[in-house]
């Protein structure tokens, strides 16, 4: 975790490495990209090497459109770790891609009364704070 030395530490920032720097050098350009299987033809999220529902190593990197619908969410009132206990309240969610995977994710400028399962969603980017860390996805409501 990159960081001030000194600081406190950041549980939001993800550690990229050699294999997911494609990932987050997407995110960075605002592209969300899944991960497909040449195999069984199936997409899935978070990255990984592999196939996780037949093994198959050929998996290929993909754009995905950026919508989603919200499967179900959590609103967290109140976490310890930095920096998450500035952000309370906030929304984590499940929501599912259109290419079909689920992904956890957080839920942005829309009031915690105004979520409906199965509303639809567009991909945004939070953007590192004070210039450290990646581009990270959430997902605001549609139109």
């Amino acid at each position: 975790m990159s960081q001030e030395p000194g600081a406190a530490p950041r549980f939001d920032l993800p550690e990229p490495d050699a294999f997911t720097r494609p990932y987050w050098d997407a995110a960075a350009e605002g592209r969300l990209l899944i991960r497909r299987c040449g195999g069984c033809g199936r997409a899935h999220h978070y990255p990984r090497e592999f196939c996780p529902y037949c093994w198959s190593e050929d998996v290929e990197w993909e754009p995905a459109s950026g919508r989603a619908a919200l499967y179900t969410w959590s609103v967290v009132h109140r976490n310890d770790l930095p920096p998450f206990g500035e952000r309370v309240p906030y929304v984590a969610a499940v929501v599912d891609l259109a290419e079909g995977p689920r992904m956890m994710t957080e839920i942005v400028e829309c009031a915690h009364t105004g979520l409906r399962v199965g509303m639809g969603l567009t991909v945004a980017f939070r953007a590192p704070e004070g210039g450290v860390g990646e581009a990270v996805p959430v997902f605001r409501p549609s139109g």
